[in-house]
This record gives structure tokens, C-alpha cells and sequence, in this order.
């Protein structure tokens, strides 16, 4: 199987995004958040960056709101520090795949206490 180079691109953006988010940005909304993911289109035109953030409602929505405000920023960093033919724009997401777990295995341990 081909290895496609949006997946290359994806792993890149990740690590980039996520370096960037802690140390480059100063924007004091943004709390404890961790990349979990990048989902690219095929045309490299579009990630979806996936967050996971600790804190609670309002925590997360300030640091998907900081995060949202510095897409122009990132995007700004990532074309002049990567070489890209084109930068994708960026949309942060919350994941919470990680909560989803959690919740499934208290509720396993519920009916299953050991």
C-alpha cells in the first residue's frame, strides 16, 4: 500500500502545531490542551486539528476560542517555517475521545465492580 503524503503532512502538522502551541503562543485563554490528531483532506487544502483540553465547560470553550483566534497566526508560521506548496487552513476541534473512554469504563466498572 502506497503511503499517501497527506499522512506525512498530517504527522508534520501535528508535530509543528503542537510545538507551536507550546511555546509560541502567549494567549492566555489557551489552558491545557493537547493535539490529539490532524484529519487532512487529500488536496492538503483543510485540517481538521482535534484537541483535547482539560478544565472544565468554560475552560475548553475559552481555549477552542484562543485557539480558533490564532488559526491566521499558525498558519502564518507554519507557511514561512515548513516547506509547503500550500498551507491548509486550520479548524480546531474538540475531541473527546479520551472523556468518551473514561465514561465507558465507569459504567463498566458499575455493572462489573471487581
Amino acid at each position: 500500500m502506497k503511503y499517501k503524503r497527506s499522512k506525512r503532512v498530517q504527522e508534520l502538522l501535528l508535530e509543528e502545531i503542537s510545538k507551536l502551541i507550546q511555546f509560541e503562543l502567549k494567549d492566555p485563554r489557551i489552558g491545557f490542551a493537547t493535539l490529539t490528531g490532524v484529519n487532512l483532506t487529500d488536496n492538503l487544502k483543510f485540517a481538521r486539528v482535534f484537541v483535547s483540553i482539560i478544565g472544565d465547560e468554560t475552560q475548553k470553550r475559552d481555549t477552542l476560542e484562543g485557539l480558533q483566534s490564532a488559526r491566521g497566526f499558525i498558519r502564518s508560521w507554519l507557511g514561512k517555517n515548513l516547506n509547503l506548496r500550500y498551507v491548509p487552513e486550520l479548524n480546531f476541534q474538540l475531541d473527546e475521545t479520551a472523556e468518551n473512554a473514561q465514561n465507558i469504563s465507569r459504567l463498566l466498572n458499575e455493572i462489573h465492580p471487581e
